[in-house]
């Protein structure tokens, strides 16, 4: 274990807020129309991929405006793909590209279902669900109807989706979760007829999540039933994907909100058991069920275990889940960290586990912002600056940086936009401007990043474990996954902080199903690719 590794010589975690100077000039529409439509609360999903493979960073937003039954349509309330110049400017592709649809969407799932070489995007949504195929050329080509994934029986309300290879068949499959089932024709009212506001999510039936299974060759099967995974109904929001005891097969954590959580730990045999109340993932160390937003599932304490992340609403405070081994399940680590104090008085949307300065530890960005509603009860300002939290390596995590620029924050997206070997974010913000977070933190930390080409693995090595051993013996862990956070989408590279580090001994990749490749390192401070042996 890294305990305190190089913390005290790492400079501050600071970024600079560039979005209108690089372009990016999308603004999140919810359609708001005074009739309190519960849809209009949520949405604002984000992508970070690299669409035509040059190996820079692109932005997808997804737009929720155009409300079932009210009819607001036009270019402003369309997704938008942002093409990345590679110069740190950000180019407006959404027309050329054949992405110009309309809908309620939520969130955005990135991963190469067909295994062509390029990243392709799910769209999930109000009534609609939406897979675009990339073509190679630029372009996309909605494949929905063919592909079988629209999940519109009965017509869903979906806010976060993920692309995960839960059988290692080598074909990436596709889960999504849906939320409750709305109608605006049936819309409950909660208030009084001269204060109304938005319903508690009590007063809406909950939905089960759904798995469809990719068939190799373009079309899905919705195994939702036949997997386990739709026997549970829940009311579910952010989605995150890991091994959690080593087995080989990826599991799946859904935070639900205002329910208990679940975990579908994966059989191995196309089924899955929840188990998020006998692991210890299900509410928090009180008892208590949070209004759980976002997650992430990675390795925060460089033990070899991936750990859970999940944020909540004010007085919920943001939970995180310390992963004990097969046999222990986990620990509610939130107060010992210092993040359940630190979050209280936070309302948390999007998330991510990464290291930001490079100095070997995964530090937590939080996107934020209470319900508008809440100022009208509590006097309290509905918009909230987004945070970093930094980890100290012993455990706990310091809030170290409150980010400028208050807004009604949702999806956030991870990548390193700049090619510069630090992370970047970009954020969408409810009726305001995006905004993109350069990562300028300081000092000579080093780093390395590793994109993964599988073989007989998915083509992406999406749940692949990469280990990377330092000079000194130490050891570093992460995995491969977009699904990061809360209805948002992040880069597939696979990166680590170094710190001090100049040199690695070796890095190993534990391919799905766990089959281990060694690589010899030459030289950090750049982005290694490592294809997968035969």
């Amino acid at each position: 274990m890294l305990v305190g590794a190089g913390f005290a010589a790492a400079p501050p975690i600071a970024f600079e807020e560039v979005a209108r100077k690089a372009g990016l000039l999308f603004v999140l529409k919810n359609a708001e129309s005074g009739q309190f439509h519960q849809i209009e609360l949520m949405g604002g999903g984000v992508a970070a991929l690299d669409y035509n493979n040059d190996g820079c960073a692109d932005i997808f937003f997804t737009n929720g405006a155009a409300i079932p039954s009210l009819k607001k349509t036009g270019p402003e309330f369309y997704n938008r793909l942002y093409r990345n110049n590679c110069d740190m400017t950000f180019t407006d592709v959404t027309s050329e590209a054949g992405l110009q649809g309309e809908g309620y969407s939520m969130a955005v799932a990135v991963g190469d279902f067909d295994n062509d070489g390029f990243a392709d995007i799910f769209v999930a949504g109000v009534d609609r669900n939406i897979l675009y195929r990339n073509l190679g050329n630029g372009k996309f080509l909605d494949v929905t109807l063919k592909s079988g994934v629209s999940g519109d029986k009965p017509k869903p309300w979906s806010v976060s989706s993920g692309w995960v290879d839960y059988d290692n068949d080598g074909w990436l499959d596709l889960f999504v979760t849906n939320y409750v089932a709305w109608d605006p024709s049936r819309e409950p009212k909660c208030g009084n007829p001269d204060q109304r506001f938005y319903c508690h999510p009590n007063q809406y039936k909950g939905l089960a999540n759904q798995l469809f299974h990719n068939n190799h060759d373009g079309t899905f099967t919705d195994v939702s039933a036949k997997s386990g995974v739709g026997a549970h109904i829940g009311k579910g929001m952010g989605v995150a994907f890991a091994d959690m005891d080593g087995d080989g097969f990826m599991d799946i954590f859904v935070a639900n909100d205002s329910v208990r959580g679940f975990l579908f730990h994966n059989q191995g045999n196309g089924t899955f058991k929840e188990v998020g109340l006998e692991t210890g993932v299900a509410l928090r160390d009180d008892g208590a069920a949070i209004a759980g937003m976002g997650a992430d599932w990675r390795d925060f304490d460089n033990d070899g275990r991936p750990d859970i992340v999940v944020s909540g609403m004010i007085n919920d405070g943001f939970l995180l889940f310390r992963n004990r081994g097969a046999k222990r399940g986990f620990d509610d680590h939130s107060e010992r960290s210092g993040l359940l104090i630190g979050t209280r008085q936070l309302t948390g949307w999007g998330l991510g586990m990464y290291d930001f300065d490079n100095d070997g530890w995964k530090d937590l960005f939080f996107a934020n912002a209470h319900f508008t509603q809440l100022g009208h009860f509590l006097g309290r300002d509905a918009a909230l600056p987004n945070r970093v939290f930094r980890n100290q390596g012993n455990g706990r995590f310091v809030d170290v940086e409150a980010l400028s620029g208050a807004a009604l924050h949702r999806g956030v997206a991870f990548a390193d936009f700049d090619n510069d070997g630090r992370v970047d974010a970009v954020v969408t913000a409810m009726n305001g401007p995006a905004k993109l977070y350069r990562n300028v933190s300081g000092g000579a930390a080093h780093w390395l990043a590793v994109k993964l080409r599988g073989v007989k693995s998915n083509r992406q090595g999406l749940g692949a474990e990469v280990r990377v051993v330092l000079e000194d013996g130490r050891s570093l862990y992460n995995h491969a996954t977009t699904t990061v956070g809360y209805g948002s989408s992040s880069e597939v590279v696979v990166r680590f902080g170094l710190g001090t580090q100049s040199a690695v001994q070796r890095l190993e990749v534990h391919w799905p199903g766990r089959k281990t490749q060694t690589v010899k390192i030459a030289a950090v401070d750049n982005m290694v690719e490592v294809v997968e042996e035969p």
